[in-house]
């Protein structure tokens, strides 16, 4: 380390931790001493390419499995990310949908689980903020509120997105991406190669293509390798961050520390930490995601530019929510094929992404090794399948503009890639872990970033929105 103290110490390199340092460096232009430190290293997206064509590189012992890193104790229950410079941005998808309003309320509507401390409209600028960021791709009429256009033009739909689109107007939509429309200047236009993961011509917005700089600034340093596990405290203030490098133990000391990890590895730094908040831990998961196949009569499914190339909310807003829970209808354009002679692209994908509500029973808890947190997830709850169940029932007449033949549901997925909660963001220390502008309630010089701070889950995507609420809070706080 080149300095004994810093002002600001930053756990990761994902989302959360970048869109806060973006906004951070923004506000303290020379002047600030800022120490990164990431649990993995940095690989270049050439090498990523490299490594998925199977080709042997000479660090890839670096690239450690997920289920390597944690204490899983549901085998049927899978949770991929991945760790290294850019964090989830190397592995998500790019889809970038916005939440909706009511997300915010879920109790003073629909009276279940909390309303979240903040509402649409506190982080609207920031949605804004970041979709042009991440140069994202979307339509000009949204079903939830937008006052300007999308940076880049929206995708092109299928012949059954139009179909769908001319019924039901802006509850089904173009999918807001952020994986390009058009080349822009650090990234090519999507070719539709369903492979996101890594994308082979860089389309998808990631921290090395984004442009932002943060890690190149003079006033940042950083450290790779560097597994976060515990910070000292005294008196209720964080005055060091304690972390492993190369089998060795080191102290960073630091003003203000913020936890940019992914929500296992937060809850376990706060848990080693001493935190004796009930809700730390508690409550995390994600959504219910389920694919149908649409079997259509005399209609081929051409056309359409990306992955996924819409999104449909007729199953998402209303007073069923009191209920059951929302869904997001994402469909999907990779190439599927039905083996039938003069049938061959009658066909259509869609994903229903359905939301859950927090449950205790589900929690994430330190184990005897300090870097390894232990995840413990009992399922989802009937909120959630009963809005599939509903689904079921629904999906036949929203589909009644299209020659369908028949439907084909598949197994749910094991997992959605969206680790959400355990550092729920609440108004005060009864009822969760953080404040609105993700302060620990208790220790105050310290920010828990991310998707586990979200209140409740949405059906939404999590990555735009918790971009968004680092670049808020950053502003808000500094």
């Amino acid at each position: 380390m080149k300095n004994d103290n810093y002002d600001l110490i930053v756990v990761g390199t994902g989302f959360a931790s970048s869109f806060f340092l973006q906004k951070y460096l923004a506000k303290n232009k020379g002047n600030k001493k800022v120490l990164v430190l990431e649990r993995g290293y940095f690989y270049s997206h050439a090498e990523k390419l490299k490594a998925r064509r199977g080709e042997s590189l000479p660090d890839i012992k670096y690239e450690q499995k997920w289920d390597s890193l944690v204490e899983n104790f549901n085998p049927k229950k899978d949770w991929h990310f991945t760790t290294g410079y850019g964090g989830s941005s190397n592995c998500w998808w790019g889809c970038t949908p916005r939440f909706m309003p009511s997300d915010f309320k879920m109790n003073s509507l629909f009276g279940v689980a909390q309303d979240w401390p903040i509402s649409y409209d506190d982080i609207e600028p920031y949605y804004d903020e970041a979709e042009e960021i991440m140069q994202i791709s979307g339509p000009d009429d949204t079903p939830f509120p937008k006052k300007g256009k999308y940076p880049l033009p929206a995708h092109r739909f299928s012949k059954v997105d139009e179909i769908l689109n001319k019924k039901y107007g802006n509850q089904y939509i173009s999918q807001p991406t952020a994986r390009a429309s058009r080349a822009t200047a650090s990234r090519n236009a999507c070719m539709a190669s369903s492979t996101c993961g890594t994308c082979p011509v860089d389309a998808k917005f990631s921290i090395e293509n984004s442009g932002m700089m943060v890690y190149q600034n003079p006033q940042v340093e950083i450290i790779y390798g560097a597994q976060v596990y515990k910070l000292e405290m005294v008196n209720d203030v964080a005055r060091k961050v304690c972390y492993m490098k190369d089998e060795k133990e080191y102290t960073a000391e630091g003003e203000v520390i913020a936890l940019g990890a992914n929500p296992f590895f937060n809850t376990n730094i706060l848990l080693n930490s001493g935190d004796k908040n009930k809700f730390t831990g508690k409550g995390f998961g994600e959504q219910l995601g389920i694919q149908v196949l649409i079997y259509l009569d005399n209609l081929s499914n051409a056309g359409g530019s990306t992955w996924v190339n819409a999104n449909g909310y007729m199953l998402y807003d209303g007073q069923h929510r009191k209920d059951y829970a929302a869904c997001l209808i994402e469909v999907n354009n990779a190439p599927f094929i039905r083996f039938e002679e003069n049938k061959w692209l009658n066909i259509a994908s869609f994903r229903l992404v359905f939301e859950d509500l927090p449950d205790d029973k589900n929690y994430i808890t330190t184990s005897a090794n300090k870097l390894k947190p232990e995840v413990h997830y009992d399922g989802r709850s009937d909120y959630a399948e009963k809005a599939f169940k509903n689904a079921k029932i629904e999906l036949p007449k929203i589909l009644s503009c299209l020659p369908v033949e028949r439907l084909k549901y598949l197994d749910p997925f094991p997992n959605e890639g969206h680790i959400i909660g355990g550092t729920r963001m609440s108004a005060n220390a009864e009822t969760g872990v953080v404040d609105k502008y993700l302060v620990h309630h208790k220790y105050r010089n310290v920010f828990v970033l991310g998707a586990g701070a979200f209140t409740t889950y949405s059906a939404a995507n999590p990555s735009l929105t918790l971009s968004a609420l680092s670049l808020f809070a950053a502003d808000k706080m500094f």
